[in-house]
């Protein structure tokens, strides 16, 4: 890299200079000896040299001096003078003016090496530096592939439990939907005249000597009924329990069936399991 820098430089260097003296010596050689235009040139250049060469010194030393600088500047703005002078009182200033500014052109690509020196890193820092590069590139890839899986996964999320919300919300719709018609024709049906006559007529033929009562549910909350005399009941002997169930059973002409006598045994605050009562009934009936 120091290569790239440096050689345009010399290589400019080395043109101007040999422009400067062929000059010299061209545009002072018809006005005196060409020794002392020869002379001349050679001033001017080593001049120039001489101030590149220190330059050169210092900032290989890490050092910088401003009169030295100037000094340089000098010199090339001297060359580049002459050349322009020489130019313009040629039979051809068109060519020389196109190379006039070639000693400024060289300090200015000594210019330019010299920032490059001191801003320039060893390879050991460069590849530091390309190796820090490439670990947050790849830090900054995989955080971004981590974002667009995560987003992808949240965007599968939301659209599964939104779907599923929604077919719970349909299939919550459609249950209302049904329980509204069944209550609304239950209710239709409870409001109706005939209803009562029409289920009193079918079980009349069952249900001999008794007239029901028929009341179908109402739409709206229901609570639990509770007896309290059936919890408060105390537990009856087996003696007592066939005593009850006699006398249940024979009130009526003809006796009462068992589920009769089982309603009016409940109905009356008795208490007694289903099993014994039924053993009751049978050592009764038997």
């Amino acid at each position: 890299m120091k290569a790239k820098t440096v050689l345009p430089a010399v290589a400019m260097t080395a043109v101007s200079m040999v422009l400067t003296l062929a000059v010299v010596v061209m545009w002072l050689g018809t006005a005196v000896p060409w020794v002392v235009a020869l002379v001349v040139g050679l001033g001017i250049d080593g001049g120039w040299l001489a101030t590149l060469a220190y330059e050169r010194r210092l900032a290989a030393q890490g050092d910088h001096s401003i009169p030295v600088t100037v000094v340089g500047w000098a010199f090339g703005t001297v060359a580049t003078g002459v050349l322009v002078a020489h130019a313009l009182t040629s039979s051809s200033p068109a060519a020389w003016l196109a190379v006039s500014w070639f000693p400024l052109a060289a300090k200015a690509l000594w210019l330019v090496h010299g920032l490059w020196e001191r801003t320039a890193l060893t390879v050991t820092a460069l590849e530091s530096i390309r190796g820090i590069q490439q670990e947050a590139r790849d830090e900054a890839a995989v955080a971004r592939a981590r974002l667009r899986s995560e987003a992808a996964t949240e965007e599968t999320r939301l659209t599964a439990v939104t779907g599923a919300g929604a077919r719970v919300a349909r299939v919550q719709a459609e249950t209302a939907k049904t329980l509204s018609k069944a209550w609304s024709t239950l209710e239709t049906t409870r409001a109706s005249e005939e209803t009562g006559k029409a289920l009193t007529s079918v079980t009349t033929p069952v249900t001999v000597g008794v007239t029901p009562r028929w009341e179908l549910p109402v739409w709206g909350p229901s609570e639990a009924v509770r007896a309290p005399a059936l919890e408060a009941a105390p537990a009856l002997t087996d003696d007592a329990l066939d005593a009850v169930v006699e006398e249940i059973r024979t009130s009526r002409t003809p006796p009462l069936s068992y589920r009769e006598m089982s309603a009016r045994f409940r109905a009356a605050g008795h208490s007694a399991s289903e099993l014994r009562l039924r053993a009751a009934w049978k050592r009764v009936a038997a």
